[in-house]
């Protein structure tokens, strides 16, 4: 076995990891204890990536080859990678040559690699000419980007992890860190454990799991984080709790901000914002007069049509109480993705440049054409993500080449985003998962490597740098990215300035990505990022943070601890921003404000994730969860489906109720997108899961859309005929029955295809299971070809499948048993018609129990068990498969304090010992469970 020291491709949290590898294969990973980010924790995703690399998924998720489309709609065929690049040069040069460099655009992401960023940088901007280059962190991080250069001069994160454990005060808005960044959130609760008197206070619409470790909860309406920090600096300036002596040494434009918040009384605030009045002076004087306050916030204050808004708004709070510079205090935004911060190092968005330099600055173009060799740089802004694809869908952009992203799944308002693809002459998507959306749109495929395959750096959220490392060769033909947009550009480059020398003078072997990087460090040298003091011979000895100038040992934990600040006066600057609504305001016709957000054991489009049924124990299925008072006075009941409109577009979903959404408020996760959940709408035109309802409505300064508020209605969606199938599947089978699945989404007004695994403790398993769920309804049965289909893909076709059918009643079943040993048990069933029993059915199979004494009962619809099945409940703790069943049983018997009960309950069951992702689940069943008798 050989062990290689890597970084996770996740959060921005950035945890080291360590890959456990035989020959081509990755077998296990692992925390790496000595990396300063997580010091060898890992959370439920990062502990399973080595089963997402397994060779069964490898094959058939990944793609292996370059493909090429004849034309639209027909099937891909491979092509090798000299005919495919030139393929691609060729499509790119005339549509240069005939429309300009700005017919073109290139939309990357925040999972590329550092390196993999700079050359498609330069790559648009150097050699096409073209601003054209954005990535799905405009979708992210760009209000966070606009907020920290229009306050603190530069985009930089002046705290780091270590202030967790300083701060006296943690204010934490508009992020759900337990879930999004679980391993920072264990920091967290260990500083509540060490410190007792640590405040901690949360602003969000929803009552998430990082709210229940608050002192105090401020449930706040969505869209008015700016009116709730100015209402606090009113209180505090009211107060006298600000620090006068900080605002006339440190900073700027005090006066103007005083002036626009005296008119945000508490009485005005507590009414916007729907909180307590007594709640808004708590919060504002725990922020404000404690020793150390430290933010933390994420897409609850970028993702927004005032998100740059809402960034400022609260760096004026720790501007004007000296609340930043010192030890556990400052405003620190987590990056959402592993790399969104090494994308802004290299100028990987429209308005930037290599090394947070301005585009609209003559100087530093001159400067970044200078380290080129080019005698220019194009100066006409660049289409940022949005405009990019409505540019695309108006004709004016002619080609995408799309690398590391899903926009067929992430982009709001996918109607118009499929109108880019479809209309754009030529998509080029570079990829390694053929299974995400996009790829259904491409006429060329580019197979690249992936996690435990690449080599380079990232940069996470507290400006440390560490170091990528493959463990394992890439499978079949794929290529790393950066070497990918190398050779395009060599070719691309014979045909738009042939005979000059080459601008990628890089070796296409491993070395080059070296050559890169140390391009790149050139790059930032005098800037605020500068990092000269670096090497790929110091970050393969550990991770660094930057700046780190020529000369110096080690990084900068904390920025701006002198109280100057990289603005031309070297003061920070306050800005005024008044309150603004969302940008599309509740009204009778769509009462309810949307919001999206992540899952605990899910990332993004779920290309990776979606692979393992283990991460979907948590939540099983999609469903738009409602206040249950909402659900009451619409007279419905969790599990009924309903459609979720907006203006754009609408869906059917299953309704659930959930105390942590407010009243008149929706929340559906942010994954589930065409993959996983599909439908038609009345007209016969597929639809493509959540993105559909999203507006892309963006903020001015950033043009960051505003993926965390939609207007929608919701209404009952009379869908009488209901499916349901379930089955277990060989390994190397589920992902081919997967894709045959999603194909047949598109026949149902509603449904749902995802993984799931037992239920049963992960120590009790004599394997590992692998299974197929299938959800779906519509107005009346399908045919029955339809149905015999479902059934080959689950493997409930074979001759020892048990079978029910009455075609009158439109009613269907069929069941698979299988003999274990001396046990028979449910391999597989379908339900269609009636999916009555599914509760005890699926219970039978997911449960591993025993099937014999339910016979017939399985075919017959409606029927009850001749014996109660008591289901073992839904998985809370993932690494050891420990549902709520087994907590709350354990907890009956448990007496103390909560916190000896989350000992005992720990110390029985194990659960929260691994990952802890769970605990803060745990600490709410073990407050909602009745402490047994002392």
């Amino acid at each position: 076995m050989t062990e290689t020291r890597s970084t996770c491709p996740y959060c921005g949290v950035g945890c080291g990891v360590i890959i456990e590898s035989e020959g081509p294969q990755i077998t296990g990973v692992r925390g790496d204890p000595d990396h300063p980010a997580n010091f060898g924790r890992l959370c439920t995703k990062g502990s399973t990536l080595h089963l997402t690399a397994s060779a069964a998924v490898t094959r058939q998720t990944r793609l292996l080859q370059p493909m090429r489309r004849a034309g639209r709609g027909e099937a891909p065929v491979p092509v090798s990678w000299d005919a495919a690049l030139d393929h691609a040069a060729g499509k790119f040069a005339q549509l240069i040559h005939d429309h300009g460099p700005d017919a073109v655009g290139f939309y990357i992401s925040g999972q590329l690699l550092t390196e993999d960023y700079y050359v498609f940088n330069k790559l648009a901007k150097g050699l096409v000419g073209t601003n054209n280059v954005d990535t799905n962190s405009r979708l992210c991080m760009s209000s966070a980007v606009a907020g920290y250069k229009q306050t603190l001069g530069a985009d930089a994160p002046p705290a780091c992890y270590d202030d967790v454990s300083h701060a006296q005060c943690l204010f934490i808005a508009g992020s759900n860190a337990a879930w999004a960044h679980p391993i920072l959130f264990r920091r967290i609760e260990e500083a509540r454990a060490a410190n007792p008197a640590l405040k901690i206070i949360v602003a969000d619409p929803r009552r998430t799991g990082t709210a229940e470790i608050a002192d105090l909860f401020l449930p706040l309406q969505p869209g008015t984080d700016v009116m709730l920090f100015n209402g606090l600096l009113h209180i505090m300036l009211w107060e006298g709790w600000t620090q006068p002596g900080y605002i006339a040494a440190h900073t700027s434009g005090f006066d103007e901000l005083k002036a626009l918040v005296r008119d945000c009384t508490p009485d005005l605030v507590a009414q916007t914002c729907g909180i307590a009045r007594q709640d808004l002076f708590t919060a504002a004087q725990w922020f404000a007069t404690s020793a150390a306050t430290l933010s933390l916030y994420c897409q609850g204050l970028n993702q927004s049509s005032s998100g740059t808004a809402k960034n400022t708004a609260l760096i004026n709070l720790h501007l004007a109480t000296g609340q930043i510079g010192k030890p556990g205090a400052g405003p620190f935004s987590l990056t959402g993705q592993p790399n969104a911060m090494g994308g802004r190092e290299v100028g990987g968005l429209a308005n930037l440049l290599s090394a947070h330099r301005e585009l609209a600055n003559p100087q530093h173009r001159a400067e970044v054409a200078a380290l080129w060799g080019l005698p220019s740089v194009p100066e006409k802004p660049g289409k940022p993500a949005v405009e990019m694809f409505q540019a695309a869908a108006d004709g004016e952009i002619k080609a995408l080449w799309i690398a590391c992203t899903n926009p067929a799944q992430s982009m709001p308002d996918q109607a118009m985003v499929r109108r880019a693809l479809e209309r754009a002459e030529f998509v080029v998507v570079q990829e390694a998962f053929a299974t995400t959306a996009s790829c259904a749109h491409a006429d060329l495929l580019l197979p690249a490597t992936t996690w435990g395959e690449k080599t380079g750096t990232v940069t996470n959220s507290e400006r440390r740098i560490s170091r990528v490392r493959p463990a394992v060769p890439g499978p079949g033909q794929t290529r790393h990215d950066w070497a990918i947009a190398v050779d395009f550009a060599h070719r691309l480059e014979q045909r738009l300035r042939p005979g000059q020398p080459t601008l990628f003078p890089y070796p296409l072997a491993d070395a080059g990505v070296e050559a890169i990087w140390n391009e790149h460090r050139e790059s930032t040298r005098g800037r605020d990022l500068d990092i000269t003091g670096m090497s790929y011979a110091a970050l393969d000895e550990r991770p660094l943070q930057w700046p780190m100038r020529s000369g110096d040992t080690q990084g900068r934990a904390r920025l701006y601890e002198d109280g100057r600040f990289p603005t031309a006066d070297g003061r920070a600057r306050f800005v005024a921003n008044a309150y603004r609504p969302v940008a599309e305001p509740r009204e009778s016709r769509y009462p309810f404000a949307l919001t999206t957000g992540r899952l605990r054991d899910q990332w993004h489009g779920m290309s990776r994730t979606g692979t393992l049924g283990r991460l979907f124990g948590h939540v099983a299925e999609p469903a738009v969860q409602l206040h249950p008072q909402d659900m009451a006075r619409r007279q419905l009941r969790d599990g009924d489906l309903v459609h979720v409109t907006s203006k754009r577009g609408s869906i059917v979903l299953p309704a659930q109720a959930s105390a942590e959404v407010g009243l008149s408020q929706a929340f559906i996760a942010m994954h589930w997108g065409e993959e996983f959940l599909s439908g038609v709408s009345s007209t016969g035109k597929p639809l493509a899961g959540v993105n559909a309802l999203t507006t892309s409505a963006a903020c001015p300064d950033s043009k960051q859309p505003e993926l965390k508020h939609a207007a929608v209605k919701i209404l009952k969606a009379e869908l009488p005929w209901s499916l349901l199938a379930m089955a277990w599947l060989p390994g190397e089978q589920v992902l081919a029955a997967q894709t045959g699945l999603r194909r047949m989404m598109a026949l149902f007004p509603f449904a749902a295809c995802v993984p799931f695994s037992s239920q049963v403790p992960l120590s009790q398993q004599a394997s590992a299971r692998h299974g197929l769920l299938f959800r779906g309804a519509a107005f009346e049965a399908p045919p029955a070809e339809v149905l015999a289909q479902l059934e080959q893909w689950l493997g409930l076709d074979r001759a020892d499948t048990l079978r029910y059918a009455d075609a009158r009643r439109a009613q269907r079943r069929a069941a698979r048993l299988a003999r274990h040993g001396d046990a028979v048990t449910l391999d597989g069933f379908l339900l269609a018609g009636d999916t009555s029993a599914e509760a005890w059915i699926r219970a039978v199979l997911q449960d591993g129990l025993p099937a014999q004494a339910y016979g017939r009962l399985l075919l017959a619809p409606g029927a009850r068990p001749p014996v109660a099945v008591v289901s073992r409940g839904k998985p809370v703790c993932t690494c050891l498969n420990v549902t709520d069943v087994a907590i709350r049983a354990q907890l009956a018997g448990c007496a103390g304090s909560e916190g000896e009960r989350l000992a005992a309950l720990q110390g029985a069951l194990r659960c929260g010992t691994q990952c802890g992702s769970c605990v803060p689940e745990l600490r709410r069943l073990v407050r909602d469970t009745e402490a047994a008798p002392a």
